[in-house]
């Protein structure tokens, strides 16, 4: 190696170092009477060493991505960047050889992939959404659920979404970086805490454990394996899924269903219409997981873990036919419940397609619609903008469940109501305007997954 080769990775080394320290470099947006998390997208690169920095609106003007990067086109003929080895944006002429350097890093990196959809359009989310999903994703596989502030955490949840985009579309490295974060993240009773700092430590602010997490992360490990079996690892992995199915099976009361807990809706308890049953949006992910999990021990010839989880599965699955299914799939099984999104977590492909739950999902779907199209998240949740994670679940539940034409419907709304960088935002407000961060992770993992299904199936766990 010659001296100049050897100070460069020294340099680069050091660099990583900083960088895994430090865990984030987005950029403050400076105060100019809007929202600070009101930038369109993002710049810098997700490879190594790591860097990223929030777009301010007024630099996004008349601005577009280079197509295929995360280098920004200036009106003036300039882009601004952050080239290879450095943590702050620059602008630089077109023709700068940095800006060459970057533009086909990134490039690189999709090609070293797939790009799913059926349209330039399509493509061209898929792509943004993708390089969106690296930049959000550190170095030690901490993928936050954006940039800014509240939303700089990394869920369990979001995680696991973000794996199995990486996944699906061949970056199976990724999605084994954001496993094992979340691997040396759980604790040694199988949970997840809601919520974790960039480098790793739990989020100590009152919330309690999310129930849910159990069961996506065990998706998510499972359905790495389906599409990228040696990115599993299942030898590293395999502790993590042991204690996460033995967590869920073990939390299934007499009923088969698990607890009480908070789910993606982040409230407390208390606050649901049956207080003392757990949600769909925790015993729906709990099947998926469970089922996961006795799927990777028969593959694994751990026949005893296989038929207990197995067992178990069975147990939930019945318990939530006999609790929801008599209702249509509410949130709560009562009468009266109220419909919420979570429905379409049983639906493909988190479970094989039923004809009464694909039934629930339409007619959910339908009733959670805004006139402007995006859905809220759920009946009585109280808001009046649209929200895309859960616009994006009904994408995927129909593309997954193989009703085409239902998903373009969906997926033409989140595409032309991104950002004006092309980002998926986590909220869109009556005027089509961006009406929360962007990018938002477990949006850009979603529209990643739906465009995929609407062109080969997707695994789903077997019941």
């Amino acid at each position: 190696m010659s001296g100049n080769r050897a100070r460069d990775v020294r340099r680069v080394a050091s660099l990583l170092l900083v960088a895994a320290l430090t865990a984030t470099c987005a950029a403050s947006i400076p105060d100019d009477g809007r929202p600070d998390w009101r930038s369109p997208g993002l710049i810098g690169s997700g490879g190594w060493p790591f860097s990223r920095s929030a777009v301010p609106q007024e630099e996004a003007e008349g601005a577009s991505y280079i197509p295929g990067s995360s280098v920004l086109a200036l009106p003036d003929g300039k882009a601004r960047l952050i080239p290879f080895g450095l943590n702050d944006p620059v602008t630089l002429p077109r023709d700068d050889p940095r800006v060459t350097e970057a533009v086909r890093a990134d490039q690189a990196w999709l090609a070293d992939g797939i790009v799913p959809g059926m349209t330039p359009a399509e493509r061209d989310a898929a792509g943004r959404a993708l390089l969106d999903l690296r930049m959000l994703t550190l170095p030690n596989g901490a993928s936050t659920a954006s940039w800014y502030g509240a939303w700089n955490y990394m869920w369990p949840r979001d995680g696991a979404f973000a794996a199995a985009a990486f996944a699906v579309t061949g970056h199976g490295d990724d999605a084994q970086r954001v496993l094992y974060f979340l691997a040396r993240a759980q604790d040694h009773g199988g949970l997840w805490a809601a919520r974790y700092q960039p480098d790793g430590t739990a989020v100590a602010d009152g919330r309690q454990v999310q129930l849910d997490s159990l069961g996506w992360v065990l998706w998510a490990t499972w359905f790495l394996h389906q599409t990228a079996p040696q990115a599993a690892n299942l030898d590293t992995l395999w502790p993590m899924v042991r204690r996460a199915a033995d967590r869920a099976a073990d939390s299934l009361r007499s009923d088969g269903l698990p607890p009480p807990s908070p789910d993606y809706w982040e409230r407390g308890t208390s606050r649901e219409q049956a207080p003392h049953v757990a949600t769909l949006g925790v015993c729906a992910p709990l099947l998926a997981g469970l089922r996961a999990a006795a799927s990777l021990a028969a593959v694994r010839g751990d026949n005893d873990a296989a038929q207990r989880w197995s067992h178990d599965a069975d147990r939930l699955a019945q318990g939530i036919e006999r609790r929801f299914g008599p209702y249509g799939y509410p949130r709560s099984p009562i009468a009266g419940g109220l419909l919420d999104s979570s429905v379409t977590f049983l639906a493909p492909p988190f479970a094989p397609a039923s004809p009464s739950v694909l039934a629930a999902v339409t007619r959910t779907g339908d009733r959670l619609r805004l006139p402007t199209g995006g859905v809220v998240p759920g009946e009585g949740y109280g808001a009046s903008v649209a929200w895309t994670p859960e616009t994006g679940l009904f994408a995927l539940a129909a593309a997954a469940s193989g009703d085409l034409t239902a998903a373009k419907g969906w997926l033409d709304w989140l595409i032309d109501n991104r950002s004006t960088l092309g980002s998926f935002p986590e909220k869109v407000d009556a005027h089509g305007n961006q009406a929360g961060v962007a990018p938002l992770g477990w949006t850009s993992a979603l529209v990643v997954l739906a465009l995929t299904a609407n062109q080969t199936v997707l695994p789903t766990p077997p019941a």
